[in-house]
């Protein structure tokens, strides 16, 4: 996967001022925007290293553009590029010890709370053995919690803010994120995909041993029970995205 932009930017922008690496160039959306949806949908003008944000005090939403270079079933593994460094981000934000988690292949937990996830995007029809022409990698945290719960109860879902991490907006989310996507992408292309996944697997939640192939299918052991799950099925439909809200689900 190329880190080197192809396309120049040619969608109108008003970004903030992000502390972004080379070669990202931000985009941002007003609140009402949705970044994927932008940036899936502009991908080929706006080019690799594009990063989409929408800017909310409540939800850290952002798209990154990427210039695969091997066919779709193997650049698929960018989604797991993109996972290891969302984790990888909130890890060094957090307060000490605290558990970042993974539901294969998607969802995010802090603490067993669902806090948000990823997603990836490729052009329509695109053949499996066919090199895409953009990958887009997205992903929505949850900094705030807008609703209440119960005093006593250990939510499904959570927030960064309830779960102890001070001082921390969208946009330094964003910012740190960039930093372990730029860190990541040298790890796979200078180590392999495979040192990825293991990376990747490692933050699954302990309850079933996870195998990933080369096409980034997941096999699962659990006793003498194997389950094979498809990657390119499962991201069709984002697990822990709420399909009213577009926000992660409560």
């Amino acid at each position: 996967m190329s880190r080197e932009p192809r396309h120049r930017q040619t969608a109108a922008s008003s970004a903030r001022d992000l502390d972004l690496p080379p070669p990202f160039r931000p985009v941002a959306l007003r609140e009402v925007g949705d970044a994927f949806a932008h940036a899936t949908t502009h991908a080929s003008a706006l080019g690799a290293g594009t990063l989409v944000f929408v800017s909310r005090f409540n939800l850290a939403e952002f798209a990154v553009v990427l210039e695969p270079g091997e066919r779709l079933s193997a650049a698929r593994l960018a989604f797991y590029v993109g996972m290891v460094a969302i984790a990888d981000a909130l890890a060094a934000l957090a307060p000490p010890e605290k558990p970042i988690t993974i539901d294969w292949p998607d969802a995010i937990r802090i603490d067993g709370g669902l806090v948000g996830g990823g997603r990836l995007g490729w052009p329509p029809k695109t053949e499996e053995d066919a090199v895409p022409d953009w990958l887009v990698f997205g992903a929505a945290i949850r900094i705030v919690s807008l609703k209440e719960v119960a005093p006593g109860l250990h939510p499904l879902a959570t927030a960064l803010q309830d779960e102890g991490f001070t001082d921390i907006g969208a946009e330094r989310l964003i910012e740190v994120f960039a930093r372990h996507l730029m860190a990541a992408i040298d790890r796979w292309q200078d180590l392999g995909p495979s040192r990825i996944t293991r990376e990747y697997a490692a933050r699954i939640t302990k309850s079933a041993r996870i195998e990933i192939d080369a096409q980034g299918n997941a096999c699962f052991r659990r006793g003498e029970t194997r389950t094979s799950r498809s990657l390119a099925a499962a991201l069709n439909e984002p697990s822990w995205l709420d399909p009213e809200t577009a926000e992660p689900r409560l």
